[in-house]
């Protein structure tokens, strides 16, 4: 039984892993062919966020590799395999549940982060990217990393999810990680700033609390920073050459005040 468990958490740290050097490298392969000189001068910063994100990703894979294990060998879990075993509407519904109920605990924990505190000592590893890069996805301190890492795997005990739901809820939770840091906008226009822009969460809205700080706390949704008065609608992305000349982004960053962080 340990000897499977301990196998199934390294596993998945393994597909964390692999999966964030892969969508991570290929976000910012793509950055850097549409705007050649946007990571010019970036090449440490750019270490230290693989550095941090694949430690982060120790710790995902070891409670994913719990869930794995607890799905297959125990059945404890509410992930279900058979279609038919909920109504039909329930895997859209379900989708939008995890998603709503991630975001609602991403946004409150990460508006905690921004307490001078906590920002010190955890998420001041996060903002030491400046501009944030597509490496920046899972650049995170061990303790901020594991408050993330908790969320969907405790859904998964309590709140049934087909499998392939599942895999959507964790795909969209990698795209928006890595697409929110990588310095400009990747989808059109008109839907950034038509309606549905007003709901969702892109670059150009995460991109302003890179900037800020004190505002945009969200991850998939706007609707808590709009009900909580912390939504500054969209920022502007940094000229290329700008990344050339934040080596020192890290100092900077713990050098602010705690006024600008809190």
């Amino acid at each position: 039984m340990a000897l499977t468990l301990i196998l199934s958490a390294l596993a998945m740290t393994m597909i964390v892993g692999v999966r964030y050097l892969v969508t991570s490298g290929l976000f910012a392969a793509w950055t850097a062919r549409r705007f050649p000189g946007r990571l010019a001068g970036q090449g440490r910063q750019i270490r230290s966020e693989i550095a941090w994100s694949l430690a982060s990703a120790a710790i995902y894979g070891a409670p994913a590799g719990i869930v794995a294990w607890g799905w297959q060998e125990r059945g404890w879990t509410q992930i279900y395999s058979d279609a038919a075993a909920f109504p039909w509407w329930w895997m859209p519904a379900s989708l939008l549940v995890y998603l709503q109920v991630h975001d609602t605990w991403f946004y409150w924990t990460h508006r905690l982060m921004h307490r001078p505190w906590w920002y010190k000592r955890m998420h001041a590893v996060h903002h030491a990217s400046r501009p944030p890069t597509a490496w920046a996805a899972m650049s995170f301190h061990p303790w901020e990393a594991s408050s993330g890492a908790v969320v969907i795997p405790a859904l998964v005990f309590v709140i049934p999810i087909h499998v392939a739901v599942l895999g959507v809820v964790l795909a969209i939770m990698t795209l928006m990680g890595v697409t929110n840091h990588m310095g400009w906008e990747m989808f059109p226009r008109r839907l950034v700033h038509g309606r549905l822009g007003k709901w969702l969460i892109t670059a150009s809205h995460h991109e302003l609390h890179h900037q800020k700080y004190r505002c945009n706390y969200g991850l998939y949704f706007r609707h808590w920073d709009q009900l909580c008065g912390t939504d500054r609608g969209l920022g502007e992305f940094a000229p290329a050459r700008a990344a050339a000349g934040t080596a020192r982004g890290a100092a900077d960053d713990r050098r602010r005040p705690a006024a600008e962080r809190g």
